[in-house]
């Protein structure tokens, strides 16, 4: 089995549309791939149904979170979506995306940029606003080469010159939220370095004993010894290791399926959570 368990689509920032998404796994092989949006769950119909009969469909989000000041983002698989608490603090977090992104516009135009508000809301269409939107508009505008240069201190990283915050979650509370709706919880690559500042690996066994059931180790943000001290801390502190594409489309330069999750560690993540089922695609098996 290939399992990829991070994507995006068009609901959040990534360039397919659900549907598009999941024909696109289909295409590349793929038997399993989780839709994880950032903090919304909206493209899940669509994604249910278009999908193909080769491949399961794991509904999931991507949820921002800040501890210390430092943001990082937890992977939330198999919960129920309409789970009053967990729904309101994701739509608290949505709401704040516009504000903050119209904030950062009116940054960069400070610093002699000439982008527009009515540009990054055209990129973005009907997606969730965020930073790879206003990314796209710098590399259209020929400030920067690629969306990833536009994730440096000059830019729009963490810290950066025309960087806003916006509401995050607690990733405590995140957790607690989340396994309260039925789901699994997963760090999304954590030692991402070039993407700013991390959280300490004290944080992660905090999270660990709190509930965290596991980290992102097999990640394109992730280099060769990062990936093995990463392994290494999951088996000392009793995590899954899973492994990810985090496919935006043509924003990024992943592809879909570049890593993958062992199928033993999705078995457990599907034996764990209880507040949604993995879709098989049409004429398939839930068995």
């Amino acid at each position: 089995m290939r399992i990829d368990l991070h994507t995006h689509s068009t609901a959040s920032d990534g360039t397919d549309t659900p549907a598009e998404l999941v024909r696109n796994a289909a295409a590349a092989g793929l038997d399993v791939v989780a839709l994880t949006d950032h903090d919304t769950t909206r493209g899940h119909a669509e994604a249910i149904a278009a999908l193909p009969e080769s491949v399961t469909l794991v509904t999931g989000a991507e949820l921002s979170c800040r501890i210390d000041g430092v943001s990082l983002h937890l992977l939330a698989y198999l919960f129920d979506a309409d789970e009053p608490e967990l729904l309101r603090e994701r739509e608290l977090v949505r709401d704040d995306r516009v504000p903050r992104a119209r904030a950062m516009v009116a940054k960069l135009q400070e610093l002699g940029v000439p982008i527009e508000w009515s540009q990054v809301a055209r990129i973005a269409g009907d997606g969730s606003v965020g930073r790879p939107h206003i990314a796209s508009a710098l590399v259209e505008l020929g400030v920067v080469p690629t969306v990833s240069d536009a994730f440096t201190p000059e830019w729009i990283a963490d810290g950066g010159r025309a960087h806003i915050t916006k509401h995050e979650l607690d990733p405590f509370t995140a957790v607690r939220l989340v396994k309260a709706a039925g789901g699994v919880t997963v760090f999304a690559h954590p030692l991402a370095v070039q993407r700013g500042r991390t959280v300490p690996e004290s944080a992660i066994a905090e999270l660990a004993a709190c509930g965290l059931d596991g980290i992102e180790v097999d990640h394109m943000d992730h280099d060769a010894p990062t990936r093995v001290r990463l392994r290494g801390l999951a088996a000392d502190l009793g995590l899954l290791a899973t492994g990810s594409s985090d496919y935006h489309g043509s924003r990024k330069t992943c592809v879909l399926g570049e890593y993958t999750t062992d199928p033993e560690i999705y078995g457990e993540i599907t034996r764990r959570a209880t507040g949604a089922f993995p879709v098989p695609g049409a004429g398939g098996s839930r068995s």
